[in-house]
């Protein structure tokens, strides 16, 4: 990079700063928010001819090693070890050796390389050799698979609250006022879960929207009551609850607890609150959301890996749990890589009285019940179990359960069939054990994301489970 080019860069990025300054007092000035693994950012974005553009190293500095040649109406730019080249007023662009064309011709602003906006999803693949996610009308850009996503359900306890649970810890800003509670991501890479609005059977939090503006992710909560918010599980847990009424005056005689039972608040921390080595009660439920880390599972669309879909079910399934009082534990609640061993040994350590755990497809409707296919061969020698066919001494009551899963499923009018199947680590548990497979009702399947869907099929396999507590009770190790 020249010397000239270099004073030229220093004093666009303080020109830039200036602008950001002024425009901070009055009109919010235009930008593009990158999320990816190496970095959270936002780039300036500014309008040449009734079209959007950014500078092209300032959007790719943060994301690796760049640098520009700039000679005449020519400009090189090389990203780690692909080279890209640029002819100002042109749009063909060559890059690693092949062309491509964009949108809008590429502009040389005071050697400033400035490319339009709607062309990056073309561009960006082919330089950065990733997969990108571009959402234009809201000028937000995804980086590989680093969205997330969320679940949200208002839990019906007195008062009532609405439990959202994202797939990593956030840290929104949050502002209320008479009717709403709005939480705004700006550094955050929050999308929205299947629907941009969300309907709750609750009439103190009755909705939800999700909007996404200007590099920005927005969720409007509706309320009819004041509301606060409050964090938990390390930033990944958000709790919407009525505000406190005002004490009453002095000479206001104490009021009368109303009769009648209330339905006990959940945890919202969960399993992660309770060490297996800690001493406390031993969990009833181990639940076990498949894939997750590098194996990402199937890619039930183009934007929504299997392990995403998993984890929120199962954050699901853990609050609804913990609303009949009986406790449940995750065995992931994050991204790591877990090998069937590893989920084996962890569920095997707790103690726990039943295991569940959760797949998603996007073929078919529906659920799919799975129990353990026993191998041929292998003994079990006192306390000595075989590994392969440890679940055998369970295999009657795991299917006992899953039965009454399925009829707790099919009261919700979720379709279901129940099969065996060697699907690990089913084989390697010592408690009844059960995988459910979770489908789409119809051929939407953007279902599988819908709070909705997933609190019915939650609630039915629930109901289940709870139907034969005191058999697994009894079988417990």
């Amino acid at each position: 990079m020249s010397y000239s080019f270099r004073s030229s860069l220093v004093l666009l990025r303080f020109l830039a700063l200036a602008s950001v300054l002024v425009f901070s007092s009055s009109t919010p000035q235009k930008q593009l928010s990158v999320y990816s693994k190496a970095a959270n950012y936002s780039v300036v974005v500014v309008e040449r001819n009734n079209t959007d553009y950014l500078g092209l190293l300032e959007l790719l500095e943060p994301l690796g090693t760049v640098t520009v040649q700039v000679n005449g109406e020519h400009a090189k730019f090389r990203y780690n070890d692909v080279e890209a080249d640029f002819v100002a007023g042109r749009t063909r662009v060559r890059v690693h050796g092949s062309d491509l064309d964009l949108p809008s011709a590429f502009l040389l602003e005071n050697s400033r390389g400035l490319v339009p906006i709607s062309g990056l999803s073309a561009l960006l693949p082919q330089i950065l050799g990733s997969p990108i996610t571009l959402n234009l009308s809201g000028r937000r850009l995804f980086v590989g698979d680093v969205a997330i996503h969320f679940t949200a359900v208002v839990m019906k306890t007195v008062p009532p609250k609405l439990v959202m649970n994202f797939g990593s810890p956030v840290n929104p800003m949050i502002a209320t006022e008479p009717g709403k509670l709005e939480m705004t991501f700006t550094h955050d890479p929050v999308v929205a879960p299947g629907s941009q609005t969300l309907t709750f059977d609750s009439k103190a939090i009755p909705s939800a929207t999700f909007e996404e503006n200007n590099g920005m992710a927005k969720l409007l909560v509706t309320t009819t009551v004041p509301a606060m918010a409050s964090f938990g599980n390390d930033g990944r847990t958000i709790t919407i609850t009525p505000a406190a009424p005002p004490a009453p005056p002095a000479n206001m005689p104490p009021s009368v607890p109303s009769a009648g039972p209330t339905v006990p608040p959940p945890s919202v921390a969960g399993g992660e609150a309770r060490s297996l080595a800690s001493g406390t009660p031993r969990v009833f439920v181990v639940i076990d959301p498949a894939h997750g880390g590098d194996e990402r599972g199937a890619a039930l669309t183009d934007q929504l890996p299997e392990k995403n879909v998993t984890l929120a079910f199962a954050r699901r399934l853990r609050t609804l749990f913990d609303l009949r009082g009986l406790s449940a534990w995750l065995t992931r609640d994050g991204d790591p890589t877990l090998s069937p061993d590893q989920r084996a040994v962890m569920s095997n350590a707790s103690g726990a009285a039943i295991y569940i755990a959760v797949h998603a497809t996007s073929e078919g409707n529906g659920v799919r019940l799975y129990t353990a296919l026993m191998p041929s061969g292998g003994q079990n020698q006192g306390w000595f179990l075989d590994w392969e066919t440890a679940q055998s001494s369970f295999e009657e009551l795991s299917q006992i359960a899953a039965a009454s899963v399925a009829t707790g499923l099919e009261s919700k009018k979720v379709p279901v069939r129940s099969l065996s199947a060697p699907l690990r680590p089913l084989n390697n548990l010592v408690m009844a054990a059960f995988a459910i497979e979770i489908g789409p009702e119809t051929q939407d399947i953007s279902q599988l994301s819908s709070p909705e869907y997933q609190l019915r099929l939650g609630e039915g396999v629930v109901s289940g489970v709870a139907e034969i507590r005191d058999q697994l009770e009894a079988r417990r190790k």
